[in-house]
């Protein structure tokens, strides 16, 4: 007997030390795997430049990664004690649930009972399938411990919270708070933390949307366990009974605004940071963008109301603080859903009479003044072995007299234009336009003036502030600052020295040429092309229209903005009716008005070197008194102004 007792104890010894020794292996090993290396998912979100929420990205999940401290505690504790009430007590495994649920599944004959911590759910949240088997069952197991060996208590309890799934696609508890009761985590109420706490057990069956009185009892038995856990007192767990549970209300899907806009800040955002998009929308960045939300939203709303019923028909717009190159508003077409083609910075466009800017800062370098005076009258250009190139004037109206220059880019004489460009010779011509930005793809010739060459949206803007800044240029950008998931900084916006690329004096000269679309002191023969929205605008103005037979351009700038609008049809259809011809103008009249209703009614800033006189604007020569009524003040470099008085009054 006594024998047989002490192989018995051999026997357990041996045994011990075997199990105490395989124990021991596995602890050694799982150390020396190291903490499991996680990278989550999480929300991309991207904000104006008053950090209002422009968009959040994500890819299939719904995530926002937050810190314990800014969580409720009253949804840790409702976790807690729904789910593992042991937690902070356990080494990421609970034998006395373990060894109750494996009595259970041997009973049953199957694995339908769970007994997994808080550590364990995580385990097989971040790393396993769901499969109920012995195999994913003791790979949980290990990864928990991993967990439990190099992370602390709070860190898997953070973990967890901002991973498990809680219905209607909305992952960690910062976007089902959101999602449920548009507020923060740290902002919600016992009520609110337990009825959450609720969901996880089965998404879709306590969906408190979906299946709101099976999700209030078990948020009730969740209450009880808290009560029952002393994390509230008696009192607390009546008054979170009693309290109603308000819900928000699900947002049906509906077209966003600044889509385009949030669209191309993705792009340059992922450029900049030299990844894809898609990894750029799910790694968690906070993108701070230059776009204001104010501008944005009038822009688009203008543009509804103006463009005709025709949904071909199509827009790109973008305006610039030209100090800077800001980037405040962007629309890429009408209607992002039906089409994420960005026409503001993705389509070049013929330019039309837009071009006749570059024209005239070149005629001006070359001698030109605002009272220059040339011919406008029915002409044949005679052009080397080629056909005689005969431009007209719209509806073929000219004034048969020579006129000025200032009159001539008011009304948009074409005559003038070429004649201009026949002075200066094509070849400078887009060598002036090379200044702004503008690169030629064409041979030069005297159609050139008109605008025969394309340009982007992008480019004629920024082509436009180098004159609303006095010549100095700025590149258009974006992005103002980019944050990683830890709110670590890793892209700011260095603005580049300034470059001055034009003569202030002369961009000063043309821009007060350009304010002249606007005054109908220029009407004569032809209406200045600003007279349809003259009337309305608040602010001095310069900006110069643009049409062809199938596009519409407006660009134009104050003191303050610069912006830039092209309609028309992405199959180069005619433009055949007004409301095509001239929803341009309309949109961006009535757009800059709203964008400088509460700027100050600043003038432009007049350079050292620049003179201003009272002209007759038909003439070019000083005014008199019998001129009084049309009479001008306009702008020439300093000692090339006029020195004769008007005559013809």
């Amino acid at each position: 007997m006594i024998k047989w007792i002490k192989r018995l104890m051999l026997f357990f010894i041996i045994s011990g030390s075997f199990a105490i020794g395989c124990m021991s292996t596995v602890l050694v090993w799982l150390w020396l795997q190291g903490a499991p290396a996680i990278q989550l998912d999480e929300n991309t979100v991207i904000y104006s430049d008053d950090q209002a929420i422009l968009a959040e990205q994500h890819g299939l999940k719904s995530r926002y990664a937050v810190d314990l401290e800014a969580i409720s505690p009253h949804v840790t504790e409702a976790v807690i004690a729904a789910e593992d009430q042991q937690f902070y007590n356990h080494l990421g495994f609970n034998p006395k649930r373990i060894a109750g649920a494996a009595y259970q599944n041997i009973l049953s004959g199957d694995l339908s009972q769970g007994a997994s911590t808080i550590t364990q759910q995580l385990a097989r949240n971040l790393f396993l399938t769901h499969d109920k088997t012995w195999h994913r069952k003791i790979e949980e197991l290990l990864i928990a411990i991993r967990l439990e060996m190099f992370w602390d208590k709070d860190e898997i309890l953070t973990s967890y919270l901002n991973t498990i799934y809680f219905g209607h696609g909305q992952y960690g508890i910062e976007a089902a708070s959101q999602y449920y009761f548009d507020k923060s985590a740290s902002d919600l109420s016992v009520t609110e933390g337990a009825l959450l706490a609720a969901i996880p057990k089965g998404p879709s069956v306590y969906s408190p949307i979906d299946h709101k009185e099976r999700a209030m009892e078990r948020q009730e038995w969740i209450l009880k366990q808290m009560n029952d856990s002393e994390f509230i007192d008696d009192e607390q767990f009546a008054q979170a009974i009693d309290e109603p549970v308000r819900l928000t209300q699900p947002v049906t899907s509906k077209s966003e605004q600044g889509q385009y806009a949030v669209d191309y800040a993705i792009q340059q955002a992922a450029a900049t940071l030299d990844i894809t998009p898609e990894q750029l929308t799910t790694s968690g960045y906070k993108v701070y963008t230059t776009v204001k939300e104010r501008a944005q939203t009038k822009l688009e709303e203008t543009s509804d109301q103006h463009l005709p019923d025709d949904k071909e028909f199509q827009i790109g717009a973008m305006t610039l603080d030209h100090e800077t190159g800001a980037i405040i508003a962007m629309q890429g077409g009408r209607d992002f859903d039906q089409s994420t083609y960005n026409r503001s910075v993705q389509s070049k466009r013929m330019t039309g009479s837009t071009f006749k800017a570059f024209l005239y800062y070149a005629a001006l370098v070359y001698g030109f003044t605002p009272s220059t005076t040339l011919e406008s009258t029915e002409t044949s250009f005679a052009l080397n072995n080629e056909e005689p190139y005969q431009p007209s004037n719209v509806s073929d109206v000219y004034a048969d007299r020579p006129v000025t220059l200032a009159q001539a880019l008011a009304v948009s004489d074409n005559i003038y234009a070429v004649k201009t460009n026949q002075f200066i010779k094509p070849e400078n011509l887009v060598e002036a336009a090379s200044l702004f930005g503008i690169e030629s793809d064409e041979e030069p010739g005297l159609a050139m003036a008109l605008g025969t060459e394309s340009a982007s949206v992008y480019e004629m803007a920024r082509a436009y502030s180098l004159l609303a800044n006095q010549g100095k240029s700025v590149e258009p950008y974006m992005i103002e600052k980019i944050e990683d998931r830890h709110g670590e900084v890793v892209y700011e916006h260095e603005a580049p020295e300034e470059e001055a690329v034009l003569d202030e004096r002369y961009a000063f000269v043309l821009t007060h040429l350009l304010t002249g679309m606007f005054d109908n002191r220029l009407s004569g023969y032809l209406s200045v092309t600003g007279s349809p929205i003259s009337h309305q605008l608040n602010q001095a103005y310069a900006g110069k229209s643009g049409t062809t037979d199938y596009d519409a351009w407006m660009i134009g700038y104050s003191p303050h903005y610069t912006t830039a609008i092209w309609t028309g049809y992405d199959e180069s259809q005619p433009l055949e009716r007004r409301s095509e011809t001239q929803a341009a103008k309309q949109i961006w009249g009535q757009y800059m008005n709203q964008l400088h209703a509460e700027l100050p009614a600043d003038p432009f800033s007049v350079p050292s070197g620049v003179v201003g006189v009272e002209v007759d604007p038909v003439t070019g020569k000083l005014a008199t008194d019998a001129c009084a009524e049309q009479a001008r003040l306009t702008y020439y470099i300093e000692g090339t102004e006029p020195t004769t008085y008007c005559e013809a009054h």
